[in-house]
């Protein structure tokens, strides 16, 4: 992998990465426009999802869990709390560690709100069929596992 690339090859990384871009922020725009008209963020919203799907999750991971720093997560927290969306429970066997959960008010919240998201990113994603969904789930977690695993040389 340390051949030198050809200009060829530079342009047509670089229109990927742009392609890439502004696909991803034009799909977020449209899923962000309509949680955003539910009275959440996008980070709440996540939140709100994983504790849905998943269960409680210790506070701690809750960033990693969906991209976002460990800093910001005590504000949307608490913001979820003043909700009543979600509480937060400490863990019975170690004082170190607080579990954020979802209340039965925040479980009928998304669960009211939830098919519309899902059925929009259908939508949105309607212009691919079955098989280039699949395909492009294919190259981009190809994508992605190297992304995560690149090493730089040292030059850079």
């Amino acid at each position: 992998m340390n051949k030198e690339a050809t200009r060829e090859e530079l342009d047509q990384s670089l229109k990927l990465f742009i392609v890439l871009s502004r696909a991803h922020r034009a799909i977020n725009d449209h899923v962000h426009k309509l949680i955003q008209n539910h009275g959440l963020n996008p980070t709440e919203f996540a939140v709100l999802e994983l504790l849905y799907h998943k269960g409680r999750q210790p506070l701690q991971q809750i960033g990693g869990k969906i991209l976002l720093a460990s800093g910001s997560i005590t504000y949307v927290i608490d913001k979820l709390e003043k909700k009543e969306f979600l509480a937060r429970v400490a863990c019975p066997s170690d004082r170190r560690v607080t579990y954020a959960e979802i209340t039965d008010k925040g479980k009928a919240f998304i669960e009211s709100i939830f098919p519309s998201h899902e059925q929009r990113i259908h939508e949105i994603l309607s212009a691919l069929s079955a098989t280039e969904k699949d395909q492009a789930i294919e190259l981009l977690k190809k994508l992605g596992h190297f992304a995560n695993d690149y090493v730089p040389t040292e030059s850079e």
